[in-house]
Formats: C-alpha cells, sequence, structure tokens
C-alpha cells in the first residue's frame, strides 16, 4: 500500500494515459512483437522509440500540449471510422438500391434496383431526369 501512495503522490500534476498513448502503447508493443518474428531490429527500434514517447507524454506536466495532440489525434481516427463506415454503407446498399446523383444539384438519391426505367424527382431541387433502377 505504501508503494501505491508514494506512486499516485508521484503521478499528481502529470498528465496520464489518455487515446494516444493507448494507441502509441498498443503499437509499440504490436512492433516488438513483429520484430520477434521478423528479425529486422527496424521493429524493435520502432517499437522502442513509440513506447518511450508514450511514457514521456504519460509523465509530462503540459497538459494544453497534450490535450492538443489527443484533440487531433482523435479527430483523425473519427474521419478513418467516418470514410470506413460509409463504404460499409454503400456496400451493403449497393444489393439492393442504385445511388444517382442529380444532374442539377449533384444530390443523392437512392432507387430501388429492379423497377425498370424510372423518373426520379430529386427531393433538394425538383429537378426530374430518367433512369434505369
Amino acid at each position: 500500500m505504501r508503494w501505491r501512495e508514494r506512486m499516485a503522490q508521484f503521478m499528481i500534476g502529470r498528465y496520464g494515459v489518455d487515446q494516444l498513448n493507448r494507441a502509441l502503447l498498443y503499437t509499440s508493443i504490436g512492433f516488438m512483437f513483429v520484430s520477434i518474428f521478423v528479425f529486422h531490429r527496424v521493429f524493435y527500434v520502432l517499437g522502442f522509440f513509440l513506447l518511450l514517447v508514450c511514457n514521456l507524454r504519460l509523465l509530462s506536466r503540459n497538459f494544453q500540449a497534450r490535450t492538443k495532440e489527443n484533440l487531433i489525434f482523435t479527430n483523425q481516427i473519427n474521419k478513418l471510422k467516418y470514410f470506413w463506415s460509409k463504404i460499409k454503407y454503400h456496400k451493403e446498399t449497393s444489393k439492393t438500391h442504385h445511388i444517382y446523383a442529380c444532374p442539377q444539384c449533384k444530390q443523392k438519391i437512392r432507387v430501388p434496383k429492379g423497377k425498370g426505367k424510372i423518373m426520379i424527382r430529386c427531393p433538394k431541387c425538383g429537378n426530374e431526369f430518367l433512369k434505369k433502377s
């Protein structure tokens, strides 16, 4: 219990763990694990470097800079998640629907497949155009 109290006292005022630190830690462990099988020092050195950066961020007292770094990281991750969810959505809907863009306003319109040639009316601008469903 005494060791735990000393560690808690030491960590007061330090930044701690966030999403970027976790990602750095897991990536460094992954690189070190890969270095076991690939027998290249590059992976081990890269993993060790990421682990060092992770520990430096963990013990930092500069909250503003670490928060800004984490915000940039989470924004990039969210953009990547949005991109993949969009691809997944289009892949799922392409089995049952066509997606057309309005020639006038470029609004995307989802039309069910297998209806033959149909007149599509854009809900945004009201333009009508003929497409095969």
